[in-house]
């Protein structure tokens, strides 16, 4: 009985000890949050935060960000995320980042033959030209380093298209292509990228589109998914949070669903 006692409480120790020593791994990480302030954004930042990472974000919307900044003990820059110099100023002020979820996004409901160059150039900026503007400071960092998580969020859009949304799905595609490319080539640094694909999720963005086509959007998008329902914020930064962890050493150049099975049977 004492030797069974005895190795309960070692047991019980080594598994403090682990504990201990993965919190105190992850409360010494920097993460850069893109599009912070909301939604799925501003969720990311919250679970982050509540996992010991140090969060810094940035986002155009001042006063969301600097509430969020101030909820979870970060740091907001205000910038948009198409500005290279004030990203370039982010980087120039900041201590290097482990961590880098490229969340921003911008969506427009339109037809194809009703859109115009300016809408393709402004959603390709925010979408996918962010993306690698972010990367391309935050990466080499990650590489002296020897660790980073990249993890940009996608949209089941860009797997399966999407009807009214044809320069969003081909700018979400793109980070597919981008984020796999990037996992491929810094995998010997130690450096992961993944994709978070959410399906429709009950954000701001959604519910303007339900303000301006009425709720039979919402139930169209709802009957879209296997789950017949809208999927939340804090669902999506569950799976952002996992990727951009230690625990997710082995994972790279994945695309994860977190759209109650809209995706189910798409590569």
């Amino acid at each position: 009985m004492r030797v069974k006692a005895w190795r309960r409480s070692l047991i019980s120790a080594v598994q403090t000890l682990l504990v201990n020593n993965v919190t105190a791994a992850r409360s010494k990480r920097r993460a850069l949050v893109t599009g912070g302030a909301n939604g799925i954004g501003a969720a990311i930042c919250e679970q982050l935060a509540q996992s010991g990472v140090h969060v810094t974000l940035c986002d155009r919307d001042h006063v969301n960000g600097s509430f969020i900044a101030e909820k979870v003990n970060g740091v907001f820059f205000p910038l948009d995320v198409d500005d290279s110099k004030g990203v370039d100023a982010l980087f120039q002020s900041t201590e290097p980042f482990d961590v880098l979820i490229n969340n921003v996004g911008a969506d427009q409901h339109a037809f194809f033959t009703q859109t115009s160059e300016s809408d393709w150039r402004h959603l390709l900026a925010v979408n996918l030209e962010a993306a690698f503007l972010f990367t391309r400071y935050a990466l080499p960092m990650m590489q002296e380093a020897g660790f980073g998580r990249i993890v940009c969020v996608g949209s089941e859009a860009g797997r399966l298209g999407s009807k009214g949304g044809a320069i969003y799905a081909a700018c979400k595609a793109g980070l597919v292509g981008f984020t796999r490319s990037i996992a491929r080539e810094n995998a010997r640094f130690g450096v992961t990228a993944n994709v978070v694909s959410p399906g429709p999720i009950k954000t701001q963005m959604v519910e303007r589109g339900a303000l301006e086509f009425g709720d039979r959007i919402i139930k169209n998008m709802e009957d879209l998914t296997l789950m017949k329902r809208l999927g939340r914020p804090n669902e999506v930064a569950a799976a952002v949070v996992f990727l951009a962890s230690d625990e997710a050493s082995y994972i790279t150049g994945e695309v994860l669903g977190v759209s109650g099975g809209m995706g189910c049977g798409v590569s």
